[in-house]
């Protein structure tokens, strides 16, 4: 049973076979991983989660000859994960707390399935101390730390007071638990604001708020209190100095039982939104060599303080002169733990199986270097345009991955046809990419996110394309606050520049070309054809971004000739309109790629260049002069209706039928992958009606409440 359900697998997603994945997964390490094969670790390991980590996890595993068993959710009968392990089990229904979060069960699993090690891999129950307790109380091995680091890292209060004793750079703040809003209030001011307060048990952005003020102090308090309940089941808060305007770096620390303990480098993360990391990278372009050995000499120190053992990162705040300050420790696998990989050639899992198995550590801290670059790219199901990433569900109705491009690396745990729902977090894939060079890294980057296919959902390639092509990305100078300093107004997507605008438009007039030559090729066509079979120019009018210019299009035997006013553009393509993507040539010039999302019989095609849909119109003279009679759409008064930005369930409802309420009162908080969204009046007015309940599941553009 078991290798059909890895057959079935691998039919789903081809890259899930292991070799093709350590084609460029990892680089050997002076061959010192090379003894591997004899030997003894584990038989049989449960993965304790879900979606790309576990398929990751299940690969090293492969590779060790280790069976694997996949616990899963109802909803998640058929995802990948589940059907590449070798036994699977599911745990319960959709929602986390009732599946992947619920221990008793999980243990169950466990016990049923006879497995003798747990990874968890990250998130869920993956620096839950009760969790690695249990496992231990049951002879299961926990591959990650001991319940003393997990409960010491993890809660950040008590990492704190660790940390400065031991000599470790803090962020000046308050070192203990926050009662109440009041008290909030009291800290932040005598700190000096602005502040952080978050979670005290948090991570991956979750239970964290900046507040500037009193007012903000307390919705602070507020929110991420109610967070940090719902995603780690402790609302406990502390809170600290705002560093403004910092780097987010981070060093891998790796240990075993011998007493061993290696930093393998750092990670730049300070591309975020909601402080939620976007793009990484290895190695940093900020430090230098002293500054990097400290920061690794400290994050060592720090892990040899909880006696550490496994996979870890300690997490710094970096400001502009290089002095680096102790944020948190992750007790676990990092999301962005490929860009490491890659450039220091250890398979980090299979250290951390090792590890836990009683092994020592392969290598040595002189084995570690620095080879090449490596860039990271979170690809989430989410709207850009929306404060740079509000969540999105729904199909994959096609989706075909990078990976027939070298040095191009997807982990995920979809495949076309896979559901992304409001339960999960809404990653697709982390899409890496290696180079010699950051510049190699960049380019290439970039073209695989132009290859990148992915239909049925929004998502956030338009953002990570603009970020990596911004000037101030490729020189390195960034900090956390990138994306709002660059884009103050909200991103727009990708700004055509008068080139850029005469070559797309020329580009969709060839397309329409091309459609219209094409539809006269198909057999047995009866219908009478609008113009005869050796037509080979046409009049257009094309409208791009609310632009309209006259154009001809002339066939050539292997391109189109398109005049628009004075210029004239010759365009070159393999001209499958029907391929995911396209590769186009202007003038002669270097290919570049598009997609052609859709293109309709009338002339309308959304074409994805750079990853931002463009909307354009081609159609022909007369179609053009009749469309000046058609009747515009009335937009909807925004102001008087509130909808929901986003899918997801409503938490609370802060006003009735009749209330009068001001302009940005929050009257709804809409909760979504377990972050909530305060949503606020956009005009004083009275409530004239509230169309859901507090519990209710909502669809993005669902209407909640109208005003007067």
């Amino acid at each position: 049973m078991s290798s059909l359900r890895f057959a079935l697998a691998k039919l789903l997603k081809g890259k899930i076979n292991a070799g093709n994945f350590n084609r460029f997964a990892v680089r050997s390490v002076a061959n010192v991983q090379s003894s591997y094969q004899d030997e003894k670790t584990f038989d049989k390991i449960l993965i304790a989660n879900r979606g790309e980590i576990a398929c990751r996890v299940m690969r090293t595993c492969k590779e060790m000859g280790i069976a694997t068993v996949a616990v899963h959710s109802e909803a998640d009968a058929n995802a990948v994960h589940t059907l590449m392990a070798d036994e699977a089990v599911c745990v319960g229904p959709a929602p986390s707390a009732q599946s992947y979060l619920n221990i008793p069960v999980i243990l169950d699993a466990i016990k049923s399935t006879g497995s003798q090690a747990v990874h968890p891999g990250y998130g869920f129950l993956s620096e839950n101390k009760l969790f690695a307790k249990a496992l231990a109380e049951n002879d299961v091995a926990f591959i990650g730390p001991d319940t003393f680091a997990i409960d010491a890292m993890g809660d950040k209060i008590k990492s704190k007071v660790i940390a400065y004793e031991s000599g470790v750079n803090t962020i000046p703040g308050y070192n203990g638990v926050v009662a109440d809003a009041d008290e909030a209030v009291k800290i932040a001011q005598d700190i000096g604001y602005p502040v952080m307060i978050k979670a005290s048990a948090g991570g991956g952005g979750k239970g964290m708020r900046i507040a500037w003020n009193e007012k903000e102090t307390r919705d602070g308090f507020r929110f991420s209190s109610q967070e940090a309940a719902s995603s780690f089941g402790d609302d406990r808060l502390l809170i600290e100095k705002f560093i403004d305007n910092p780097r987010h770096i981070e060093v891998q620390v790796i240990a075993d039982s011998q007493g061993n303990t290696l930093w393998l480098n750092e990670r730049e993360c300070s591309i975020q939104r909601r402080n939620q990391k976007v793009v990484e990278e290895a190695p940093s372009t900020f430090l230098d060599a002293e500054t990097r050995r400290a920061m690794g000499e400290q994050a060592v120190t720090l892990a040899k303080a909880v006696q550490y053992k496994s996979s870890g990162t300690v997490e710094f705040l970096v400001d502009s002169k290089k002095n680096f300050y102790f944020l948190e420790m992750n007790t676990r696998l990092q999301v962005e733990h490929p860009v490491t990989e890659l450039i220091t050639g250890v398979d980090l899992v299979r250290e951390m199986i090792r590890v836990a198995a009683g092994h020592p550590l392969s290598i040595s801290q002189k084995d570690v270097g620095i080879n090449g670059w490596a860039i990271e790219c979170r690809v989430y199901a989410e709207d850009p345009y929306k404060s740079f990433g509000l969540p999105s569900i729904g199909r994959l109705k096609r989706y075909v991955e990078p990976t027939h491009m070298d040095n191009v690396r997807v982990d995920s745990g979809v495949v076309e046809g896979s559901d992304i729902s409001i339960y999960y977090d809404p990653m697709i894939s982390k899409l890496v990419t290696y180079g010699q060079n950051r510049e190699e890294a960049l380019a290439l980057m970039c073209s695989a996110l132009d290859s990148y296919v992915i239909r049925g959902v929004t998502h956030n390639v338009p953002l990570c394309h603009e970020v990596l092509r911004h000037p101030k990305f490729v020189q390195g100078d960034i900090s956390t606050k990138f994306l709002e300093e660059v884009y103050p107004d909200g991103f727009r997507g990708k700004q055509l520049t008068p080139s850029e605008h005469l070559q797309l438009s020329a580009v969709a007039c060839s397309f329409y070309a091309r459609q219209q030559f094409g539809n006269r090729l198909f057999l047995n066509q009866t219908r009478t054809a609008q113009h005869s079979d050796d037509v080979t120019q046409w009049d257009v009018r094309v409208t791009l971004n609310d632009e309209s210019h006259d154009a001809t299009v002339t066939k050539l035997p292997d391109s189109y000739k398109v005049t628009i006013g004075d210029a004239s553009l010759v365009v070159s393509s393999d001209w499958n309109l029907t391929s995911p993507t396209q590769s186009v040539s202007v003038d002669g010039c270097t290919p570049f790629t598009v997609q052609c999302i859709d293109a309709t019989p009338t002339g309308n095609f959304i074409i994805q260049y750079q990853g931002t849909l463009f909307d354009i119109d081609v159609l022909r003279e007369d179609a053009a002069r009749m469309q000046e009679f058609m009747p515009k759409k009335v937009e909807e008064d925004q102001s008087s209706v509130l909808r929901s930005p986003m899918p997801g369930s409503v938490l609370t409802i802060s006003c009735k039928v009749g209330d009068e309420v001001a302009v940005g009162q929050e009257v709804c908080v809409i909760e979504a992958m377990k972050m909530q969204n305060s949503l606020t009046a956009a005009r004083d007015g009275k409530v004239k009606a509230i169309h859901c309940k507090t519990g209710d599941s909502i669809g993005e553009g669902d209407l909640i409440i109208e005003l007067e």
